[in-house]
Formats: C-alpha cells, structure tokens, sequence
C-alpha cells in the first residue's frame, strides 16, 4: 500500500491484516488515516473472509499526532471531518474487522480500536482516552462508543479523567474480547476466522450498556462534582462529561455533533494551547544543546544519603524505588532511626492507599542500608548530600566525601539556593560535583532541577538527566546562581505576598486570590507546609547580600522568632489542627497590623486581581532575568519548573506562556506601574522590555537563541 500503512494476506490469502507502521508510537497522522482509509477499500475485496488490523512496532496506536492541533488552531491546515468518516468505514465494512492490540491504544488510538467489530489484546497492553490531559475530549466518536462498550459509570470516568486501564480491566468491562498469550498476530487471525460469518457487532447500534436518565443522573452529577474539585479551572473535563451524556440521550450520529462542536470549543481553547505546550515542554527539556545524545553515561546501580531528614529519607526512597542500592547514612543513631521509621511510615502508607504492594515495600526497604560511617561509600556510584542548608556544613560534608568516594562516582548536592561552585571547591574533583535539586516530598514531586556547575562534566550533567527518567522525575538542567531557577523566582513571589499581607490584605485573601487562579495552594499555606524556618535560615545565610534601603519583608521572620515554623509546630501564618487543618488566626492578623504600623506602613484595601498581578508577575520578571543570563536554557523549562515543582495551574501553561498569552506588553506596563509605586525591587527585565517593544514574546526569544546556537 505506502510505507505508513501495508496490507498483506495470510497463508491462505482470505484474511486481509492491516499494518500500521509510523514509528515510534504509530501515531493517527493525516498520513496514516489515509493509507487505513485505503487499505479497507481493498478489504472490501471478495476474496477476503476479514481484516486484521494491527499496529507495527512497539505498540498499536498512541494516539493522534499531536502537532496537527497545533497547525489547525494556528490557522495553518483545515480540521475538516476528522477521523469520524475512517471510523465509520470500518464499522460499516461488511465483514468482520478484529483489532489486535499491543502496547498501548490511547486517544485516536482507542477511537479506531472501537469502531472495529472486535478488538483483542495482548496481557501487558493498556487503554484509554487520555485527551483531557491535553485540555480537548474524544473527537472521533469516543465520547459515543465508549459508553456503549464499557457502561456510562467508567467511561464517563475515562473520558473525564484521562487515566488508561489495564487489559484486564478491559476485558472485564467489555472493551476488548479476549486477551491474547504468545503471538498476538497469529492469535487474532485464528479469532477472525473463528467469528467469520457471524452477524456484525457495530459499537454504535450496542445501546444496552447506556442506561436510563434516572440511572445515569446521580453518576453525571458526582463525576462533575469530582472534577470541579480534582481538575479545578479546567474546562475539557466538564467537556468531556457533558459528551458522554450526550451519547445516554441522543442518538449516535446527534451524539457525535454535540461531541464534535465541544471538541472545537476545547480544541480552540487557551487552555488546550497551554497544555499541548507544556506537553511538548516535557520532552525539549531534556534536550541540552552542547550535551550531544551520545556522551557517555556514568553507570549508576548504588547510591549513598547523607541525611536521613525529611529530604534525605524521600530521596532514599525515590532511589529504592528505582531498584537501587541505598546507603543512608547520618551523624547519629537516634537522627538516623527516626528517619528510617518515617520512611517505613511512608511506605506504610502507600500500601493503605493501593500505590504499592507490601510485597514490593519489603523489596525497597531491603535495599536501603543504614549507616553512621563513611566506611562504605568506597563502593557507591554516586553520593546525595541532603544536610541543612548552611554553606559551612555542606562544605564540610563535601570534604569527606572527596577522600571516601572513588573515583568517578558523582557528589550531588541537593541544596536549594546554595553556590554549587563554593561547595564544589571543598573537593579536587569539581567536574563530579553537580546540585540534583529534589522537591519535598521527594518520593512524591517529580521535578528534579540539575545544577551545573561551572566545571560541572558534561557526562555528570547527561548521566543525570538520564537518571532522572529512571527515578520518574523530570530532569530540568538549570545554571548556578542564588535559588537556581525556581527558588530564585519563588522568592520575589513570596516576597510580594508577605508584602501584601504586610499592606492591608489578610493572610487567607493573599491565598484565595492565588488558588483561584489556579495556584495548588496559596503562598502563605506553601510556607507552613515547607517550613518558614528554611527561608528564615536562608535569608539568614544571604542577609550580608541585601542592598541598604531596599524594604524587606519582615512578617515572616517575626513569626519564626515565636516559634512558628508552619505545619511542623502547628502554628505558622495559620494554627493547625492534629490533621494540620488550617485554621485562620485572629492573632497573626493582629500582629501584622502592628509590626506594619511601627514600619510607617498604612493599611489599604487590597483587590484580589492586584494580589495575582503582584505574586504572578513577580514570577514573570525574574523569569525574564533568568532567562537572558542563560540560567535557563529555555522559557520552557521555567514553565516545566512551576508546573511540576511549584503547583502552577498546567492550563495556564506556566508562568512564561502565561505572560505571552496575557500579552508582553499589557505584562510590561503593569509591572512598571508597580515599578513606580513600590520601587526598585519592581525594575522591569530588561529582556521582558525588549521584548514587549518590540512586540515579541518568550517563546519567539528562544526560537531565535535555538536558531543562532
């Protein structure tokens, strides 16, 4: 037939099997849907009985090849009719089609699988209609098949959601016919030829799985209610529910036209413009320009901790995890019991809440050795330093490990803010010494910020970008300064909270405005929960770098000198409760009122659009300072660095695209009114400057570096 798409015969020559072949995850191109359009109007071929169609490769069909969306919202090709007319074609052929299914059917994928007649599966392959994620639904019929194949319950919690299902899960729901042992091929030919002849099963005319209003209502109501809470501000799983409703009440072809022109909607969106942005994002992050693909990579299978805290014990875990020996070491026996009962609380937990078996629990904790002593880590490939953040001790530490590790094994320091350089100079090996920032709760967040160094290998910085794949974290390598990338630019934001706080807004409405926003918490509730004595210890560290003259929050601080550190003391800007529910406190309110007095600062009424402008755009400018030092590599990965770090709502697409949809210069003249009310803190980036006069946007700053480099 075309290099995408072949049709062959099998030994008899009355079975017709279709093969997708559009490495690496046969994505649905306009391509590829044309030769399968082609391919069954050669199935319609009187000699043959039925049509296997099968994917090439390493699985079925991933899904639809996402850069057409791209092209379609940007103006550059024509949706036109989509996949739906291909999908009917199959349905209506007049013989059987058996879909053989093997890595994974998602999106497109799963849309063509359900308009075959029978769909078999090999044990290990997965299911579903992830298209939520990229802020669309099903646009091919998949809101309408689906319920009709697996029930309105669970189908409207697939297209809602976006999670897959196993095989397994699929055939006990109907979604697939049979699983497959051994040669899946071979397997779904003797399926055909075993159903040749019997009478046709559309996916479209099955209406027994779709219930009745009465049945049906209680299940819509509590699916919307979830996802207003759990996918908050996003507009495609509401979407998506209100198109497997459509398929409980019209018929199948009424169903597809509403399905189709919410489809658009979402398609349209800003919200799925962000999101196919930040999906891209996730995969050029790990391109490095001058780290070529072949660099060589250190082998990494042990490990070593020093710290059994809150950080060493999540980091312990992430690598146990991976099915790595661990060495967790730290100064006494008391410190390092405590941290090995709270990883096994940890542990413990997963298992209560289904995320791992106890099974596979026993294995982790096998593999992580306590220790007091560097005796051992000789042995290891590479070392994560996580003590306190104070530069004396992290020098120290490094140190010992330069006259205990071998050589070749890499020193990781998981500080936050410190100079990866300073901390490198304790040892004769700078080029091992790299910051592999992880994010607490380490065995839960999955951004992971890689420090460079300056005489930082390249190997160092390759091995850890692969590592953090293994780890399933996603790797951003980011430049040295104070705060990397994300604290650097965490500070101005919370900065500008405690600022507000300190003007006149209360503690809860600085959080309401930015969790309506789409923030995960607010800045004040961030603070309890990771302990305001760590920026309090920070400022501490840096507070010989401070400019004379220049305000500083000082709310913060005054609550630390009363003992209240956040969640961990149960008092912090909130009270906590014994499940450390926050409870608003009349008293902090109080205080700040009269701190702020005594410092001449007059309370003012605040507006909830002046708290995000303040807080996001704090994020924005120092964004731009970042970016035009090259202390990131791309707009991107700051964007990849606040979704996944730092709660950022993803449909807004991180702070950088955010401010390129807002527009840079309506971004510009907001901040250079703030710059001429609150001062030099306020200074606009000269990158954003340039930018916004020109009319230009980051994303179109870093298509012109990519060109130059």
């Amino acid at each position: 037939m075309d290099d995408l798409v072949q049709l062959t015969r099998d030994k008899n020559k009355d079975v017709a099997i279709i093969t997708i072949n559009n490495p690496p995850v046969n994505a649905l191109s306009p391509a590829v849907a044309q030769g399968i359009a082609r391919a069954f109007e050669v199935a319609k071929d009187d000699g043959i009985k039925a049509v296997v169609l099968i994917g090439g490769g390493r699985t079925f069909v991933a899904g639809a090849d996402i850069k057409e969306f791209g092209k379609i919202t940007s103006g550059k090709t024509q949706r036109g009719a989509g996949l739906l007319p291909l999908l009917l074609q199959i349905e209506n052929l007049r013989k059987p089609v058996v879909v053989a299914i093997h890595g994974s059917a998602f999106g497109g994928g799963l849309e063509l699988a359900m308009a075959g007649h029978y769909r078999v599966a090999a044990p290990n392959s997965q299911m579903g209609q992830p298209e939520v994620k990229l802020g669309i639904i099903p646009g091919a019929g998949g809101t309408q098949r689906l319920p009709r194949l697996v029930g309105v319950a669970k189908a409207v919690e697939m297209c809602s959601e976006g999670n897959p299902i196993t095989a397994q899960e699929a055939l006990r729901l109907g979604l697939v016919d049979r699983l497959i042992e051994g040669d899946l091929l071979t397997s779904a030919i003797t399926f055909s030829r075993g159903i040749a002849g019997s009478p046709l099963l559309k996916t479209r005319e099955r209406n027994v799985k779709l219930g009745t209003l009465e049945q049906n209502a209680p299940v819509f109501a509590a699916t919307r209610e979830k996802a207003r809470t759990k996918q908050r501000g996003m507009i495609a799983p509401l979407a998506a529910i209100d198109a497997v409703e459509a398929a409980t009440k019209l018929s199948f072809d009424e169903g597809c036209q509403v399905e189709q022109k919410l489809f658009n909607d979402c398609l349209f969106s800003d919200q799925s413009k962000a999101l196919i942005h930040v999906f891209f994002g996730e995969r050029e992050v790990a391109k490095i320009p001058d780290i070529p693909k072949e660099t060589p990579i250190v082998p990494v299978s042990s490990v070593a901790i020093v710290g059994a805290g809150t950080m060493g014990g999540g980091i312990a875990m992430v690598f146990a995890n991976a099915g790595m020996l661990v060495l967790l070491k730290d100064a006494d026996q008391p410190t390092l019991d405590r941290g090995l009962a709270t990883i096994q609380k940890n542990y413990l937990s997963s298992v209560k809440r289904g995320r791992f078996t106890q099974q596979f629990v026993d294995e982790r904790l096998e593999l992580i050795r306590p220790t007091l002593s560097y005796d051992d880590f000789g042995k290891v490939d590479m070392v994560v330093e996580a003590v306190f953040e104070g530069m004396v001790l992290k020098k120290e530490v490094f140190g010992q490990l330069d006259r205990a590790c071998k050589k070749g094994a890499i020193l990781a320091s998981n500080t936050s803010t410190l100079d990866i350089d300073e901390i490198a100079s304790a040892t004769s090996r700078p080029e091992a010494v790299v910051g592999t920032h992880f994010f607490s709760p380490a065995n839960i967040m999955r951004l992971l910020e890689i420090v460079r160094g300056k005489a930082t290998g390249k190997d160092v910085i390759a091995t850890c970008m692969q590592l953090s794949k293994k780890l399933g974290k996603v790797g951003v390598a980011v430049g040295n300064c104070r705060g990397f990338v994300g604290n650097r630019m965490f500070g101005p934001y919370r900065r500008e909270a405690q600022f507000l706080v300190e003007e006149g807004a209360s503690v809860e409405a600085v959080d309401q405005a930015l969790h309506d926003f789409g923030m995960a918490m607010g800045p004040m509730s961030t603070g309890d929960l990771a302990g305001l004595d760590v920026g309090w210890r920070i400022r501490k560290e840096y507070r010989h770098l401070e400019k004379p003259g220049v305000r500083q929050p000082f709310a913060e601080d005054r609550l630390c000198e009363l003992g209240r550190y956040g969640q961990k003391t149960g008092a912090g800007w909130y009270k906590y409760d014994e499940n450390r529910r926050a409870i608003p406190d009349p008293e902090v309110d109080q205080w700040v009122r009269k701190w702020a007095s005594e410092a001449g600062i007059a309370p003012r009424k605040i507006s909830s659009q002046e708290t995000v402008d303040r807080c996001i755009y704090a994020l924005v400018n120092e964004g731009a300072r970042i970016l035009d030092e090259g202390i990131a590599l791309r707009a991107v990965d700051i964007d990849i660095i606040y979704l996944n770090g730092y709660g950022f709502p993803a449909y807004r697409g991180g702070p950088m695209w955010y401010a390129d949809a807002v527009g840079l210069d309506k971004v510009y003249r907001r901040i250079s009114e703030f710059h001429q009310r609150h001062g030099e803190l306020w200074e606009p980036a000269p990158l954003l400057k340039r930018l916004a006069e020109e009319g230009r946007t980051f994303a179109e700053f870093n298509k012109e570096q990519t060109v130059m480099a």
